[in-house]
């Protein structure tokens, strides 16, 4: 890459993280659902191509999403809003799920990869646009089998898709009876459980050339992770300020509505791909 291809890839990471850090701040979804496919598309754009480009934006999305989780964990605790019981007996099952997803994400083929995110995101932008908060299927967290089912479910899928613990997490937590402001405060701690063991297995991945783009290591673009990370740190705040001046509720509808449209896109490029 020449010098002002590598610019021109920087200022598209610094777009890119500051979008997703106001989205961040503003309706607690992490900024993964939009890191992967704005990824995706910033390295194609920028000529690298393959059958393994998904797993570059999964990993690189995911290394970004220990930082803005443990600094999330860390902002909630001091409130107290953290529920440390449900960490303690769900974190076991997430990160065996999470190990298992980087195994699979490893072995499939980047169109694979793009029509399941594909599918993934359309659940959660239908959730995110016509969920109810008053949903429930039951007042209490499952427990014995049940809880060993949905928590490596919850770790697989994320992997899968590239995000932390929020866009699964905090629905699965409101269902079953938990307030939002803690199930958003303890799906953070998903966030780390799920994002250090796949970052780990995903920097052992060797990338093709032809789909890795200059200082990556493993499947983790070094660039991309700095950039994205120091715009979402610098914007988070601000979406948080813009949070609790607009109500959230019509925002997280349209969110939604623009995730179908990012879901719609990506398995349109699987199904031509």
């Amino acid at each position: 890459m020449d010098m002002t291809a590598v610019l021109a890839m920087l200022a598209l990471l610094a777009v890119i993280g500051a979008f997703a850090g106001v989205l961040a701040g503003l309706l607690g979804v992490g900024g993964g659902i939009v890191l992967v496919p704005a990824f995706f598309y910033a390295f194609q754009t920028l000529g690298f191509t393959g059958d393994k480009l998904m797993q570059l934006c999964l990993a690189t999305s995911l290394a970004t999403i220990i930082v803005t989780s443990l600094r999330s964990l860390q902002s909630h605790n001091k409130k107290g809003a953290v529920d440390w019981d449900i960490l303690k007996t769900w974190g076991a099952g997430i990160a065996i799920g999470a190990v298992i997803g980087v195994i699979a994400a490893s072995s499939l083929r980047s169109v694979a990869l793009q029509a399941l995110f594909g599918v993934l995101a359309m659940v959660i932008g239908l959730y995110l646009a016509f969920g109810k908060s008053e949903w429930r299927l039951a007042e209490d967290m499952p427990k014995g089998p049940v809880r060993w089912i949905l928590s490596p479910l919850v770790g697989f899928l994320s992997v899968l898709m590239g995000i932390g613990g929020g866009s699964f997490g905090v629905p699965l937590m409101t269902l079953y009876g938990r307030p939002i402001h803690r199930a958003v405060a303890t799906a953070a701690g998903f966030g780390v459980i799920i994002a250090v063991p796949s970052v780990i297995g995903f920097l052992m991945i060797q990338l093709p050339p032809e789909t890795r783009p200059p200082l990556t290591i493993g499947a983790v673009n070094l660039p991309a992770f700095g950039v994205v990370i120091a715009m979402t740190l610098l914007t988070a705040p601000l979406g948080a300020r813009l949070a609790h001046a607009t109500d959230p509720k019509p925002l997280k509808r349209i969110f939604g509505i623009f995730l179908l449209l990012v879901a719609a896109n990506m398995l349109r490029k699987a199904w031509l791909g």
